[in-house]
């Protein structure tokens, strides 16, 4: 199995986590979004993935694109362990947190849509800025809310006692949030289910600075020289 992967996309950050939660052997194959146009862009990946964007997990003959297919993929290929809960109500309550993330912040927020702001739309980079913390803060408001009133929320991950999908579109998010300079007191439940998050196996092998396309000078001190 092979993941076309860049370091500091939240949707291969999301794809990341579903496989190395699921313990899933994957060759990682770096493909930098920004480097000369951005190499998503060139004629031979393009023709994996038409939409010039990443993940693309390719399994054998299959290709796949869009990190909530490729983790719904994988939950039916590989049960245990799982990315959803049993039970129908939660079941729906984690893709209803993970989709406010994928469906709602992200999109406006992506890599395409923050270089047309500033290089066809002229946005200064104050302005970007601006923007970017307008959609992230009108859904961690949303999603603080959603969470804390849900009967499936216990206090340590979104639903229950153990990571789901939910928490794995949650935690690249925060990841931009705080990249983006957003002060993450605001929303304390958030925080509480990213600081549970981090320090468990697959969400460390996942985390942008491990990765084998992670810059040097991004890599915490203990890491540089060395990819994962």
């Amino acid at each position: 199995m092979q993941l076309y992967s860049y370091y500091r996309s939240s949707c291969a950050y999301r794809a990341r986590l579903a496989l190395h939660f699921k313990n899933i052997p994957f060759e990682y194959i770096p493909v930098h979004l920004v480097r000369d146009g951005g190499e998503q862009h060139k004629p031979e990946y393009k023709a994996l993935n038409p939409q010039s964007l990443v993940p693309t997990l390719v399994d054998g003959d299959f290709i796949l694109t869009q990190s909530m297919a490729i983790m719904e993929y994988l939950e039916e290929k590989f049960p245990a362990p799982a990315l959803l809960p049993q039970g129908v109500e939660m079941r729906a309550y984690v893709r209803q947190v993970s989709l406010v993330n994928v469906a709602d912040i992200h999109p406006i927020n992506n890599l395409k849509i923050l270089n047309h702001l500033t290089a066809d739309l002229g946005v200064t980079q104050a302005q970007k800025m601006e923007w970017y913390q307008k959609w992230i803060r009108q859904g961690f408001d949303a999603l603080e809310t959603l969470i804390t009133r849900s009967p499936f929320y216990k206090g340590s991950f979104v639903c229950g006692d153990a990571p789901t999908m939910a928490d794995m579109c949650l935690v690249p998010q925060v990841y931009n949030a705080r990249r983006y300079e957003m002060d993450m007191a605001a929303w304390p439940v958030l925080s509480a289910i990213d600081a549970a998050c981090a320090d468990l196996p697959a969400f460390v092998a996942s985390c942008p600075e491990n990765q084998p396309d992670t810059p040097d000078d991004q890599r915490p001190s203990f890491m540089k020289g060395k990819a994962s």
